[in-house]
């Protein structure tokens, strides 16, 4: 893991976790945020299209057997849900910016069903422009929100009816390989739900990114 993300990583979960050093965790979370964010932004300056929907690593075990755009989708696909139909019973910044539409996706959930060259078919249909419009009003909603919460907030957790929401929305697919998300996001209290998937998960597909461009300009 990259040195100083995991380092800022590290610190802003030693903050969130005490009453003292929250608001200074919360500033930790965004900086890092946008730490992450700047380096998504290069891709769409350093790379051509073809790049974002390469998969050179179709058959290993980890984060970079997918794509660029995919992996775009999938933070912030995740993020939208997370925060805006989970935590805040809110519409998702997806529907009403009809980013379906504008993005050119055949899909609205978060993506996990799609295996191997389903992803690299899924990525060369994106209109990239728009995914990236879509990841910054993501990014930002999330960094207003994350400025409205307070210690007291860090051990809410959420029940069945949202668990069965969420299922209502279809935004995830209910295919073995991706129904167990709800589950695992519902189990979470806030606290939770800040390490993964608000910071440490872009971490994760960030850095397969990178790896992905390493293997394509070696």
């Amino acid at each position: 893991m990259n040195k100083e993300w995991s380092d800022l990583n590290k610190k802003m979960q030693m903050e969130i976790g005490n009453k003292v050093d929250f608001e200074s965790g919360i500033a930790t979370l965004i900086s890092l945020r946008s730490i992450l964010f700047e380096t998504v932004r290069a891709f769409f300056t350093d790379l051509n299209k073809d790049d974002f929907s390469a998969i050179p690593y179709l058959n290993a075990d980890g984060y970079h057997n997918k794509t660029i755009a995919y992996s775009i989708w999938h933070i912030f696909r995740i993020e939208d849900i997370v925060v805006n139909s989970l935590i805040n019973n809110d519409i998702q910044v997806f529907f009403t910016g009809n980013y379906q539409k504008r993005i050119k996706s055949d899909i609205i959930t978060t993506g996990n069903e799609l295996i191997k060259y389903q992803i690299a078919d899924f990525s060369k249909k994106l209109d990239l422009d728009e995914l990236m419009t879509y990841a910054t009003e993501v990014k930002n909603h999330t960094d207003v929100f994350l400025r409205t919460l307070n210690y007291s907030d860090m051990k809410k957790k959420f029940d069945f009816d949202k668990k069965e929401y969420l299922r209502s929305l279809n935004v995830v697919s209910d295919q073995p390989i991706s129904n167990w998300l709800i589950d695992y996001w519902c189990n979470k209290d806030l606290r939770g739900l800040i390490k993964m998937p608000l910071s440490r998960h872009w971490i994760m597909h960030i850095e397969a990114c990178q790896r992905i461009i390493s293997k394509l300009y070696p």
